[in-house]
Parts: structure tokens; C-alpha cells; sequence
């Protein structure tokens, strides 16, 4: 499935199942295929991004958003909350808590969250914006989406420390990059911190 991941900047990927899935599109460039689902973890702007979300929009696209991002995100989207699941056709989506440990970004109250994705045999873990939270040594998945910049989110110090909790057989850093915090020096940082027997991809923003 790694082949089927795009990494589009920032937080925002897509997965080419099929179905076509978008997490917290973004920025997109050029013409970006039809969404059958998109997943928007939070409100902030360079997650839940309206105009992206109905740039990939069509009329059976099934959008699911944490209620704060629901509410910017206007019609005939499904509200999840972190200890919620959805399923859509083959698809099952799990949100999980995403918060910040002492910082005011994220608070818990807030309600963002990540998502758990499983397509056919693969579990895909998009982190969100997150520090590193207790939920995480719950998280069970084939390919984790870690973010690694630190300021919002975790540092990639702390993001190796918590793909060695999760233990996936793929970690793929992101929220760096895009001007918002981070560089490619935080990925390259959690690669070389990440415990044995994990795989690191760094992806290119497509």
C-alpha cells in the first residue's frame, strides 16, 4: 500500500485505494483526482481547508470531520469524535485523541483528532496534531503518519519515541515543509532516531 500513499505537503495525503481517500487536503496542486472520502482531523486552517475539500468534492464523496471542522465545512458532513468509528463501503475509520501535553495549541477540549484507516489488509495511522499522548500505546498500524516539526505538534525526538510505543512497519514523518513549522532536517532527525526494525520513509510533497 505504501505505493498507493501520497504525501501532498504539510499534513495533507492521499490515499489511492481504491477508494481515492484525502486527509486534511490542503493546498493541492494542479488537478487532483476525485475523493470517494475525504477526513479532516481539526479546524485549523492548514487542515480543514473548504475550498480544497470541494476542489476533490463530488456528489457521492463522503466527507468526515471532528465537529469543529464540521461546523466550517457546511453541508452533509458526518461528524466523528475520538473513540468513534465509521464505516464506508470496505473502509472502516477510527478517530483516536490528538492533543498537545503543554502547549496551548491543542488543547484536549478541543476535540481533534486522528484517524485510524484500514483499506483492504493495511491500517494507515494519521497522527494529526499531537504531542506524544498515552492513547498512542493503544495505536496498532501497519504505516504510521508522524508529525516531527515540534512548536504545534511532537519534535522528532519525541516522535521516535513514539513510534517505538506504536511500533508500525512503516513510519512516514509530516508538518514540515510547508512554512508552517518544520524542515526536512526534523524528517531526516526522526529517521535517525527511530528504533530498529521500523522503516522510515521520507516522501516527497507531490
Amino acid at each position: 500500500m505504501l505505493d498507493k500513499l501520497h504525501w501532498l505537503g504539510h499534513d495533507s495525503f492521499r490515499i489511492d485505494g481504491p477508494p481515492v481517500i484525502y486527509i486534511d487536503p490542503w493546498q493541492l496542486k494542479g488537478r487532483p483526482p476525485q475523493a470517494d472520502l475525504v477526513l479532516v482531523s481539526h479546524d485549523h486552517y492548514d487542515h480543514c481547508s473548504p475550498g480544497d475539500v470541494n476542489r476533490v468534492r463530488g456528489p457521492k464523496t463522503v466527507v468526515i470531520a471532528n465537529p469543529s471542522a464540521a461546523a466550517k465545512l457546511g453541508r452533509d458532513v458526518r461528524v466523528i469524535r475520538a473513540g468513534e468509528a465509521q464505516t464506508i463501503g470496505d473502509v472502516t475509520v477510527e478517530a483516536v485523541p490528538a492533543y498537545n501535553i503543554g502547549k496551548r495549541f491543542h488543547p484536549k477540549e478541543a476535540g481533534g483528532v486522528g484517524y485510524i484507516v484500514t483499506v483492504g489488509d493495511t491500517r494507515f495511522y494519521f497522527a494529526g496534531d499531537t504531542d506524544l499522548v498515552p492513547e498512542m500505546d493503544q495505536i496498532r498500524c501497519d504505516i504510521a503518519l508522524l508529525p516531527v516539526s515540534g512548536v504545534y505538534v511532537m519534535t522528532a525526538e519525541e516522535a521516535a519515541r513514539a513510534a517505538g510505543r506504536i511500533k508500525p512497519k512503516i513510519a512516514i514523518p509530516m508538518h514540515y515543509g510547508a512554512g508552517v513549522a518544520g524542515s526536512e532536517a526534523d524528517a531526516r532527525r526522526f529517521q535517525e532516531l527511530c528504533p530498529p526494525g521500523i522503516e522510515v520513509h521520507i516522501l516527497k510533497a507531490e
